[in-house]
């Protein structure tokens, strides 16, 4: 199974299989860089420097879609729910279920990573209004999908905004997962489905957490050019 040396290194590699399959769907989005062309979106922060390189790539403008998991209380590694925008929280009714919890239950944990959420969209955008999505092709990109509830609930808020097509792309994912999602975006393009999938960075030699400062650097790069 492919394994990838970085997040950089996973996102070069994304980059060719997202270019070629733009170019087998959607050849009139590649080169001179259409008005419409395509628009790529990361989710921070990890995915923010694989969605670098894709964006880079394509000649395509960066911005980020920022999901906050929703853990469950005592363990917040253990994905209960996930929320995007001001969209209503996305949960697994069955973990909830297993552990005895309710949606009306976790209204302070939800309150909470949406001031975070909040936070993270201040910080990384600024004054800088979000990118206009309507009728447009959109590059979802993650550094991988374990539960897939971050990318879900974004796909979900995504849709909302009116793109003609998304696409979502990660270097590597559970193949249940990325199975799933399938019914959320227009096509998943992914890199790798290794049937021993256990945790994303499992997949990668460098696995080291990005920093606020490491995305927007990378959103400052990317939009010089750089």
């Amino acid at each position: 199974m492919r394994r990838f040396t970085d997040r950089r290194d996973a996102g070069r590699q994304l980059a060719r299989r997202v270019r070629e399959h733009l170019e087998a769907t959607r050849p009139d989005l590649i080169g001179g860089h259409p008005p419409d062309g395509p628009v790529v979106l990361a989710l921070p922060r990890g995915g923010v420097p694989v969605a670098a390189e894709i964006a880079r790539d394509l000649g395509a403008p960066l911005d980020v879609l920022v999901a906050r998991k929703i853990g469950a209380p005592g363990q917040p590694e253990l994905a209960i729910g996930a929320l995007a925008g001001e969209d209503r929280p996305l949960f697994d009714a069955r973990a909830l279920e297993f552990l005895g919890l309710t949606e009306e239950g976790l209204t302070a944990d939800v309150a909470r990573e949406r001031t975070e959420l909040h936070r993270r969209e201040d910080l990384y955008r600024g004054r800088r209004p979000p990118p206009e999505l309507t009728g447009r092709t959109v590059v979802l990109v993650d550094d991988g999908l374990a539960t897939g509830m971050t990318a879900r609930a974004a796909l979900r808020a995504l849709r909302r905004h009116g793109p003609a097509t998304v696409l979502l792309a990660v270097p590597v994912a559970s193949p249940s997962t990325a199975a799933a999602l399938a019914v959320e975006a227009d096509d998943v393009l992914c890199l790798s489905r290794p049937p021993d999938f256990r945790a994303v960075g499992e997949w990668y030699d460098d696995f080291t957490q990005v920093s606020d400062e490491d995305v927007i650097d990378a959103l400052h790069r990317t939009a010089a050019g750089r």
